[in-house]
Formats: structure tokens, C-alpha cells, sequence
């Protein structure tokens, strides 16, 4: 085995690679933007002291808020093929760039088409941005070195987080000074700035970029033994779907996004109602969890890289570790908001930062596994745990809406972060007995190369 083995040198200073890292963190950080805006301007959409203020019901404007989720499930499963055939590069562009045009005519949208047209725009905002994660795993396994995988993935995923807080944070202050059209005319503007930019210097590969060095080139093709020009094979679907290893990494997605998005569509409300904090301030607070998971991803994946390099544990006993991290930190902080002293918002906003925060550790496990076990159909792979993930996302506030009678109680929260805590402890339970990050043999094309990759053994 070790006879034809070849020393992979990284190249020096900062690579082609690292700027298709910062563009891809970027279309990220825009599309979480264009994600979560609308949660934000409608407050003031419907603020009935504004004279051209919309009189939509809770109702109205709960089916404008998941209308977003009705289209973005529907494309999961496709986005992944389309990924691996045209290249993420082609699906990247066009869902950031539909968002932002959509994003432009929003406000005009609302005036002419009522709620129904804007429904209409945030099912094709979601239908679109489908596209972002099947598209975003397949450049991050055609781009990134295995040795550079912990750090630069987390810098790209993480840009979502970063657009979430960007998002709380600013909407409010854009809303007061220039009103809520300019929230969305603020996203559009960056998004196309974005497009055009990466339409020039973006692509979907290595091989097929024309400013990357031969040195830069050869490393990454070395690092994910793919050395020469291979044809592209249909997907093993058969293999694919019987895989035991990705079922156990898109059960911990589905429990990481119950959690996440039990929070994040309940924050506000229960930062209002339980806590008594006041509009402004809960956009700033509500924010704060996202920055903490911003910040926190980078030392989990800058220590994930460090542990295999020094191959402190093999590539799977890290996944599991920082999926561990990831999922059964905010278990226990969540257990800890729970018996939080009623009217201490301090400590209550505390535990909620940690909760999401510490969930950073997940962008250094089943997000990496599914690429670890065959980065070839790692499109595909993702494009079926997004669907089955994103279907909990959509389920878990519907839930939470059903536990709660009294939204000022919060004895009915306990309830709502106990199941959540329950979720995250048996989903990661479920990933620790039946992950492997070791590369399936149905990834390999039928000539294989000469190169030796790094055992990944679990």
C-alpha cells in the first residue's frame, strides 16, 4: 500500500481555493438574509401605526412565514444530481440571483398583490434557494483538500448564521430610518453584486477554473485522490439510499434542525412573552445565539483539522465528537433554560446563546460525513438529508405551536425545550452507534489511482 505513495505538499499562502471559501461564505451569509427577512419586516409591514401598514391576520402572516419552507423542501432531491451534472457553480448563481431579483420586487409585490402574491415570491425564493446546500456540499468535495476540510467548510456554513444575525440585528435599525421596503432592497442589491462577482472568478471545480496554479491543483486532486480526468458515473441510488452511515447522519440533521429551528422561530416570541423584552432589543438579543455559533465554528473547525492531522483520533471518533458537541451541548443547556429563574432575562438569554452557540460543533459532523463517505454523490447524499431535515423544520414549530396554550407561561416552554433536548440526545445517540466516515467502496470510479488517501477508519 505504501509503495506508490506520494507526498501531497501544500502549497503556500493563500490559494484559488480560499477565494472560492470567502465567495461561497458570502452566498451563505446573503441567502440566510434572504431566508429570514421577511420574519423581521413584517412586524413593521403590519404595525397599524404606519398609515400604508398591511391588515394581515396571525394567520396571514404565519402562512407568508412558511410559505418559504413549501417550495425550499420540494427541489432537495433533485438539487443534488443537477449538482453533480451542471456543476454547483450554475445552481449557486441562479438561487442567489432569483432571490435578490425577487428580493427587489418584494415591496411592490406586497402593494399591488396583497399577501398572495408575496407567497407566491417566497415559495420561488424557497424553490430556489433548495438549490443551496446539494450545491454547497458538491463545491465544498470538489474544492476542499480533506486536510483543510474542519476549517474552511465550517467558514462557509457558518456564513448562514452569520446572515441570520446580520439580518436581526440590522433589519430593525434599516426599517426605522428608511422603512421596511428598504430591508429587502438592501439584500437584493448585495446578492446581485455577489452574482455578478462570482459569475467572473467562481466555478465548480478545480479543473475546470482558469486562475488556479498547477501546484494548487495538484494538491486538491491529490488530497481527494482525484488525480486524473474521470468520467462522470451515474449515481449508485440502490447503494446510496441502503447506506446505514448516511441514514445515521441525516437522522442527527433532522434532529439538529428540530432544535435549531424550534428556536429560531420561537425566540422572539418567547423572548417577548416570557421575558418581556421589547422589540428593538429582541432583534439585537435574538441575535446574539447566531453569533456565538458564527464564532464558535471556527476554533471546532480549526481543532477538528488539528486532531486528525496529528491523528489524535481517526477521522470518525472526531465526527462523532463534534457532532456530540454540536447536538448534546444545547441538550443540556436546554435543560438549563428550562429551570431558568422566571423574570431573569440575563440568564435565560444565556442559556439560549449556549444552546446555539455550542451547536456549532455540528458543521464538524454529519455535515462532513456525508461528504467523508463518498464525496462524488456528496450532492445527492445531501440533497435527501436536506429534504427529510428541512420536512422536520417545518413539523417542529407546528408542534411547538400545539404544546403551547399560553404563550406567557413558562411552564409551557419547559415542555417545548424538554422535547427538543429529548430530540437532540436520541438523534446524536442514533449517530454515535452507526456512523462511519470510511469512504464507500461505491464512490470509487472503476480505474483507480495510485494514490493512497489518509485511512478514515471509525
Amino acid at each position: 500500500m505504501g509503495e506508490e505513495k506520494i507526498e501531497n505538499i501544500r502549497p503556500n499562502g493563500l490559494g484559488v481555493r480560499h477565494a472560492q471559501t470567502f465567495l461561497l461564505f458570502l452566498a451563505m451569509l446573503f441567502a440566510f438574509c434572504m431566508r429570514v427577512n421577511m420574519s423581521m419586516a413584517i412586524v413593521d409591514m403590519t404595525n397599524d401605526k404606519h398609515p400604508e401598514h398591511f391588515e394581515w391576520s396571525h394567520s396571514v402572516q404565519s402562512m407568508i412565514l412558511s410559505s418559504f419552507f413549501w417550495g425550499y423542501i420540494v427541489l432537495q432531491l433533485p438539487a443534488g444530481e443537477l449538482a453533480r451534472r451542471v456543476g454547483g457553480k450554475v445552481l449557486m448563481t441562479i438561487a442567489v440571483s432569483v432571490n435578490s431579483l425577487l428580493s427587489l420586487l418584494m415591496p411592490t409585490a406586497a402593494k399591488i398583490g396583497g399577501w398572495q402574491l408575496v407567497c407566491a415570491c417566497r415559495v420561488l425564493q424557497g424553490l430556489t434557494q433548495g438549490f443551496i446546500y446539494p450545491s454547497m456540499h458538491h463545491l465544498v468535495s470538489q474544492w476542499i483538500p480533506l486536510e483543510e476540510n474542519g476549517l474552511l467548510s465550517t467558514i462557509i456554513y457558518a456564513g448562514g448564521q452569520l446572515g441570520i444575525a446580520f439580518q436581526l440585528i440590522i433589519s430593525g435599525f434599516i426599517a426605522s430610518e428608511w422603512g421596511w421596503q428598504a430591508i429587502f432592497y438592501t439584500n437584493a442589491v448585495l446578492g446581485l453584486i455577489w452574482t455578478v462577482v462570482y459569475l467572473i472568478y467562481g466555478s465548480s471545480s478545480p479543473e475546470q477554473s482558469k486562475i488556479v496554479s498547477k501546484e494548487e491543483l495538484r494538491y486538491i486532486q491529490r488530497s481527494l485522490g482525484r488525480v486524473d480526468n474521470q468520467k462522470r458515473q451515474p449515481s449508485p441510488w440502490s447503494k446510496i439510499v441502503t447506506s446505514l452511515p448516511l441514514w445515521a447522519a441525516v437522522v442527527a440533521h433532522c434532529g439538529q434542525n428540530w432544535g435549531f429551528f424550534t428556536l429560531m422561530t420561537e425566540m422572539p416570541t418567547y423572548m417577548a412573552k416570557v421575558l418581556g423584552v421589547q422589540l428593538k432589543s429582541n432583534g439585537v438579543l435574538s441575535s446574539l445565539p447566531y453569533l456565538a455559533m458564527y464564532l464558535l465554528s471556527f476554533p471546532m473547525g480549526a481543532m477538528t483539522d488539528l486532531i486528525i492531522h496529528r491523528g489524535w483520533l481517526s477521522i470518525s471518533n472526531t465526527r462523532r465528537l463534534f457532532n456530540t458537541i454540536g447536538l448534546w451541548g444545547p441538550a443540556i443547556a436546554l435543560i438549563g433554560l428550562s429551570y431558568a429563574p422566571e423574570g431573569n432575562t440575563w440568564i435565560a438569554v444565556t442559556m439560549l446563546t449556549v444552546s446555539v452557540g455550542i451547536n456549532a460543533g455540528q458543521y464538524a459532523g454529519y455535515l462532513l460525513v456525508i461528504i467523508d463517505l463518498a464525496p462524488n454523490f456528496s450532492g445527492s447524499m445531501m440533497g435527501i438529508s436536506n429534504f427529510f431535515a428541512n420536512v422536520i423544520s417545518i413539523i417542529a414549530p407546528l408542534v411547538c405551536g400545539f404544546i403551547i396554550d399560553d404563550e406567557t407561561a413558562a411552564s409551557e416552554w419547559r415542555k417545548v425545550f424538554f422535547l427538543a433536548s429529548g430530540v437532540y440526545f436520541f438523534t446524536n445517540l442514533f449517530f454515535l452507534i452507526f456512523m462511519t466516515s470510511t469512504r464507500q467502496p461505491w464512490n470509487e470510479h472503476k480505474k483507480e489511482t495510485d494514490i493512497e488517501i489518509k485511512p478514515t477508519t471509525g
